[in-house]
């Protein structure tokens, strides 16, 4: 019987749904992901490159190491390192951080001015990462991407190159978008896991959740737009709590670092506006 290409494509994917699992989450958690590992890289490196292209990267391999070295931590206990995870700072005063897919992942100089400690910085890190290890962006760009694009990027041999193409300016669209509630909740929850096993006071994380609704949001920062009056904040930070307490007695000398983190502030650049 004849189907139509858009048909058939659509039952290709129906039919890989059911056998595309991946690890996305502690405990072995899986969930049905059709984009693949290495798909996924290539998208992430196609908006990295053109993030870097309108974005000021920090000139200062002392703050550009001290990220990766945090990073790093966080990824040696996470649940996802089959790939490799790239940090950067951006000089810019947005207060903000996000992670695209594929493990590259950005902290804007704006919030790194506004937190306290090194735990307070392992807090966003764990939290971004908890989205890669969650493949949440790559759910959210295979849901725009539409059936004709995704079957093209992921089957498709002409056009494949094009299909990245249009995968990556997606992303790009998306970048800033709002994750879903249960993905926030996710990373939350993910991060805090993330912070204790990789030897940071998961405090770190309350203390960045009140900075932020303090501070209030829009337009995409990091935690998407916390605001103190936001009933959703309130509960993320009640949850936060309740999990830690979960968690104790917590282990003995659980990293701070307040004087360190302070000392590597003094380094960034005076704030613009």
């Amino acid at each position: 019987m004849y189907r139509s290409k858009p048909l058939q494509a659509f039952l290709v994917l129906l039919i890989s749904l059911t056998i595309a699992c991946a690890t996305t989450g502690p405990g072995g958690k899986k969930s049905l992901i059709l984009v693949s590992t290495a798909q996924e890289v290539q998208i992430g490196a196609g908006m990295a490159k053109e993030i870097d292209s309108t974005e000021k990267v920090l000139d200062d391999p002392m703050w550009q190491a001290y990220l990766a070295e945090v990073g790093n931590k966080i990824v040696a206990v996470c649940d996802r390192k089959d790939i490799t995870y790239h940090f950067t700072v951006i000089e810019s005063d947005q207060i903000n951080a996000f992670a695209a897919p594929g493990g590259y992942v950005f902290f804007y100089t704006g919030l790194l001015r506004e937190m306290k400690s090194e735990s307070e910085m392992a807090a966003v890190m764990a939290h971004e990462i908890s989205h890669v290890v969650g493949r949440h962006s790559i759910k959210r760009l295979q849901k725009a991407l539409g059936v004709a694009v995704a079957y093209e990027l992921v089957f498709g041999k002409e056009g494949a190159g094009q299909a990245l193409d249009a995968a990556i300016g997606v992303g790009m669209s998306l970048i800033f978008a709002d994750y879903s509630r249960d993905d926030e909740r996710e990373a939350d929850n993910f991060g805090i896991q993330y912070m204790v096993k990789a030897d940071y006071d998961p405090n770190g994380a309350t203390q960045m959740f009140e900075t932020l609704a303090r501070l209030g949001g829009s337009g995409g920062s990091v935690f998407e737009n916390l605001l103190s009056s936001h009933p959703e904040t309130q509960e993320r930070i009640k949850n936060a709590k309740a999990e830690i307490a979960a968690m104790k007695p917590l282990p003995p000398n659980l990293v701070v670092g307040t004087d360190r983190y302070a000392k590597m502030v003094a380094r960034l650049p005076a704030k613009k506006n």
